[in-house]
C-alpha cells in the first residue's frame, strides 16, 4: 500500500498563510520587507497604531500602579493584583507596590504571600514606616505575635504616635500574653489530645 502526502501538500500550499506584510509597515521593527512585495503596497497601507504612552516603562508600570489602585479601591483585588503584577514585572524595585499587593494578599487570605511581598517591600524602603505594619500585620495574621511586635517597634522608631501601629502592637502584646498566661497556667493543648493505639 503505497501512502501518498501529495495531497495534503497541494491543499497546505493553497491555504492563504498569514502575511508578513504587518511586520513590515511598522517602522520600528528591523525588518527588510517580504519578497516578492511591491514598495507601493508597502506606502498604502496603514500604520500600526503606537503605544500612547511612548516606551517608557516607567509611565507603563505608573498606569498599571493607577489602575490597579483604582480596582482595589472597588473591591476588585485578583483584578488589582494582575495589574499590579504587571507593573511589578516592569519597575522590580518599587516598594509601594509589593507593600500594596501585600496588603491585598491579606485582604484575599493569601497570609504567605502577603508576608514575602511586605518583607519586599521593607528591604526596598526600610525608613517607610507603612511598610512595617504591613509587615506586622502579615505576621500577626501567620501567627508570628512576636515578629509582629518588632515590626510594630520599627515602625513607631520611624513614625512616633502611628494610632494603626500602636492599635495593632496592643493587639499582638495581648496576644503573646495570652499565650503565656496558657503556657504558665499547664494547659497543654498536646496533653489533651486523643490518642490513637494500635
Amino acid at each position: 500500500m503505497k501512502i501518498s502526502w501529495t495531497k495534503a501538500a497541494e491543499e497546505r500550499g493553497r491555504k492563504r498563510r498569514r502575511s508578513d506584510a504587518s511586520i513590515a509597515f511598522n517602522p520600528n521593527l528591523p525588518f527588510e520587507p517580504a519578497r516578492g512585495e511591491a514598495e507601493s503596497d508597502l506606502n498604502d497601507a496603514e500604520p500600526l497604531p503606537t503605544d500612547p504612552q511612548g516606551s517608557d516603562p516607567i509611565k507603563i508600570a505608573d498606569a498599571f500602579q493607577v489602575e490597579g489602585d483604582r480596582l482595589a479601591e472597588d473591591g476588585k483585588f485578583r483584578q488589582a493584583l494582575v495589574k499590579w503584577e504587571a507593573a511589578l514585572t516592569l519597575l522590580p524595585d518599587k516598594a509601594i507596590l509589593h507593600e500594596q499587593k501585600a496588603q491585598v494578599l491579606l485582604e484575599i487570605g493569601e497570609v504567605w504571600k502577603a508576608l514575602k511581598a511586605a518583607t519586599r517591600a521593607t528591604e526596598l524602603e526600610p525608613s517607610w514606616a507603612e511598610a512595617w505594619i504591613t509587615l506586622g500585620r502579615a505576621q500577626l495574621n501567620f501567627g508570628e505575635p512576636d515578629l509582629s511586635i518588632e515590626s510594630f517597634n520599627r515602625a513607631l522608631a520611624i513614625k512616633p504616635g502611628n494610632k494603626e501601629a500602636l492599635a495593632d502592637r496592643g493587639t499582638a502584646i495581648h496576644l503573646v500574653k495570652n499565650r503565656e498566661q496558657l503556657q504558665s497556667s499547664g494547659l497543654n493543648s498536646v496533653a489533651h489530645r486523643y490518642n490513637v493505639r494500635d
